[in-house]
């Protein structure tokens, strides 16, 4: 990929100047008082079960002209590009394989992160989300109908907000649709995060940040889940876990994120469908301008016609 020379990236060994501001010197009860208003919610209004899908989400398709199929999907401040290509041999490949394989690549905008800037080369964080993509979305691809064949997946986090494996994976399914992939059903995918007895339903980066810090009590639930669904055959697709929860919070968080996998599911049909009407839409206006182009072209003829016979 080829360095962006306009920005002023800085050495390697420079140190940000937010380490040097109050918020970062702030303990793990100063961050946890912070998350939370005198009424229980959210920074961005919402409740600790509320989640962005249901009043903050926009996905379309169509946005890589390259692309077989793409799609968009923004959850407020989370913003996910997918582009998905047409399939193709297994490269490097001696034997040959019954099912299909998918290269999935996630990739970190340079300037997508709020706490640290993404370096061009992949770094181990979207190594594992490529890894958990590939996993997620492989259960829900008919990938027995193109053998020894490989389709690519790419997904590019334009900015990162919290919930963005959940991002990537709603934004490849979408595309995989938007590109005609055959799959078994429409895969959506929720993230929830852990924080002592409080659980946050599709988290920020800030909650995230938090969760992800070993807490002040020992023994406490803290820790990410992201849990991906085939929401009509009632089958989980994938399911990561970062931390460390009890059985009892497990079991309760993978309830609310069953609940808001299908929450998401009319979102992407309503994307789908508009998709799908446009397409005839267009179909017919192409059809319509080829037969006028077809009855310009016959009235030209018969002119011609009329002109060679009367010479």
């Amino acid at each position: 990929m080829p360095l962006d020379y306009r920005r002023f990236n800085g050495p390697e060994d420079s140190i940000p100047y937010k380490r040097f501001t109050k918020n970062f010197s702030k303990t793990y009860s100063e961050l946890y008082s912070d998350l939370l208003d005198e009424k229980g919610c959210r920074k961005d209004g919402r409740a600790l079960e509320e989640a962005r899908s249901m009043c903050m989400f926009f996905a379309r398709t169509d946005m890589v002209s390259q692309a077989k199929g793409s799609a968009y999907v923004e959850l407020k401040k989370t913003k996910a590009v997918c582009s998905v290509f047409d399939p193709r041999e297994i490269p490097h490949q001696n034997e040959f394989s019954q099912l299909g394989q998918l290269f999935c690549e996630v990739k970190f905008a340079p300037f997508s992160c709020p706490r640290q800037r993404r370096g061009h080369a992949p770094d181990p964080d979207e190594k594992a989300l490529s890894v958990a993509l590939r996993q997620a979305l492989e259960p829900a691809v008919c990938r027995h109908l193109f053998p020894n064949y490989q389709i690519d997946v790419f997904v590019y986090i334009l900015e990162h907000d919290g919930a963005c494996l959940a991002a990537a994976i709603n934004a490849a399914g979408l595309a995989l649709a938007n590109a005609a992939v055959p799959m078994y059903d429409i895969i959506t995918a929720c993230s929830i995060a852990v924080i002592g007895d409080k659980m946050f339903v599709d988290p920020i980066e800030a909650e995230e940040h938090l969760a992800m810090m070993s807490p002040d009590t020992e023994g406490s639930n803290h820790g990410i889940l992201t849990m991906s669904m085939l929401s009509e055959l009632k089958q989980v697709s994938d399911f990561t876990l970062i931390g460390s929860l009890d059985t009892q919070c497990l079991t309760k968080a993978m309830e609310i994120l069953e609940k808001e996998c299908e929450n998401i599911v009319p979102n992407i049909q309503k994307v789908i469908v508009v998709n799908v009407v446009q397409c005839i839409e267009q179909r017919k206006r192409l059809e319509e301008e080829s037969k006028e182009r077809e009855q310009a072209l016959n009235a030209k003829m018969e002119e011609w016609k009329k002109l060679l016979n009367s010479g």
